[in-house]
């Protein structure tokens, strides 16, 4: 699916508008998890129900997880920490929440289970968390690639109780493993190695606090102690989806704001949001926030000086090749990107517009969709947006129109 954005700059009438944007899926996934693991029943208000959520519902009902949507909620009936079901077969589409939270679910809790996804999600990172899961005492049978989708594993009713976890690719492998630590019904030491940004296990822990579990600190290790229990949880907007408008701001010179987004949050792209406001080129470390490394790229031509991301080599191995999804778009619009081992550099040259490639990635596409509003384009693959939001090109059309009435 083709989606054309027409540039509405300088023709804009000073109107305030306010935009709604769907729950964070980064809450949902964890706010999922912990629920499906509590004892008793949870409601999870605001939550996401599209996309990547709809893929980890899908899997924790095949897990024999009861969940069901009610009243602008989902309700969770938890297990106990204790899966219903002995075994199956659990498709996580897309999702990587669900892909690396679920597998570590299914490789702490007794029983076997085949795992499979999407042919995007076959090509993403598994490594390090299954090599964990391995030495914790899970068994793991590839049928294909080793330490990649698909798979069967079998779990370990009474997992290791000390764990290394590289976590160099991705903070999912950590979070995964403190969140489904409680399945062992006894103290579990985790110990990241490597770098990455934790901002989203800090995140994971504010959530496993809230719903009754104690993750304590000692040095570079986590220990976690404890069980779930059941609550009302209230799932916040999500600022990845936020950070569009913010950034459609700065292009535009509008005051687009979004519904119920707190000034205070779990969410670590709020930080982009805090950035976008004044920057006008030079040097920014997005590795705690690299999600919208493509949305700041897709604004850097019209900026001031030039940008130069780093810290998001990472970044290579996600949906697509993101960084290279910068370059190729920026450069076929008639701007100037390089990239460079660890990031890309953008130049201020200003994007004529043409067509930008999705890459079958939803940020790809949300992101030059934003520059499409100043230099007009042709967002290809637009349908990618499905993974986290649905309605993107909907709301950002009735802003558009609201904005130039």
């Amino acid at each position: 699916m083709n989606v054309t954005i027409h540039p509405i700059y300088g023709a804009t009438n000073g109107n305030t508008v306010r935009v709604r944007v769907p729950g964070s899926k980064s809450i949902t996934t964890r706010a999922l998890l912990l629920a499906a693991l509590a004892d008793g029943t949870s409601k999870l208000v605001g939550a996401a129900t599209e996309g990547d959520c709809a893929s980890f519902v899908a899997a924790l009902r095949s897990l024999g997880i009861e969940v069901f949507e009610t009243s602008g909620a989902l309700v969770v009936c938890g297990c106990g920490g204790r899966l219903p079901a002995g075994g199956g077969e659990v498709y996580v589409g897309s999702a990587g929440t669900a892909a690396r939270f679920l597998t570590a679910l299914a490789a702490l809790s007794q029983g076997t289970f085949s795992f499979d996804s999407s042919a995007q999600m076959r090509r993403r990172p598994m490594g390090p968390l299954i090599r964990a899961l391995s030495d914790m005492g899970a068994k793991f049978t590839f049928s294909g690639e080793p330490y990649c989708f698909p798979f069967t594993v079998t779990g370990t009713p009474s997992p290791k109780g000390e764990v290394q976890i590289d976590i160099s690719e991705s903070s999912q492998y950590l979070s995964a493993l403190l969140m489904c630590a409680p399945v062992a019904g006894r103290p579990i030491r985790v110990t990241p190695v490597g770098a990455h940004g934790r901002d989203y296990v800090q995140m994971t822990i504010d959530m496993m606090w809230s719903f009754g579990v104690d993750v304590a600190r000692e040095g570079e290790s986590y220990i976690v102690r404890g069980g779930y229990s059941p609550k009302q949880y209230e799932i916040e907007p999500d600022v990845s989806a936020a950070c569009y408008f913010y950034a459609a701001n700065r292009l535009l010179g509008t005051n687009i704001s979004v519904s119920g987004l707190m000034p205070r949050t779990m969410q670590g792209d709020h930080k982009f949001i805090r950035l976008i406001k004044d920057f006008n080129g030079g040097e920014v470390d997005m590795s705690s926030f690299s999600d919208q490394a493509l949305t700041l790229a897709a604004v850097a031509p019209w900026l001031g000086e030039p940008t130069y991301i780093r810290g998001i080599s990472h970044i290579r191995r996600q949906e697509c090749d993101r960084i290279a999804a910068i370059v190729h778009n920026i450069n076929a619009l008639g701007g100037r990107a390089e990239e460079r081992e660890d990031g890309v550099v953008v130049y201020p040259v200003p994007l004529k517009g043409g067509v930008a490639d999705s890459f079958g990635d939803h940020r790809v596409a949300m992101s030059f969709a934003v520059a499409g509003l100043r230099c007009g384009l042709t967002i290809a693959g637009a349908e990618a947006c499905r993974k986290t939001f649905p309605q993107f090109f909907e709301v950002l059309k009735a802003a558009s129109d609201e904005l130039t009435k």
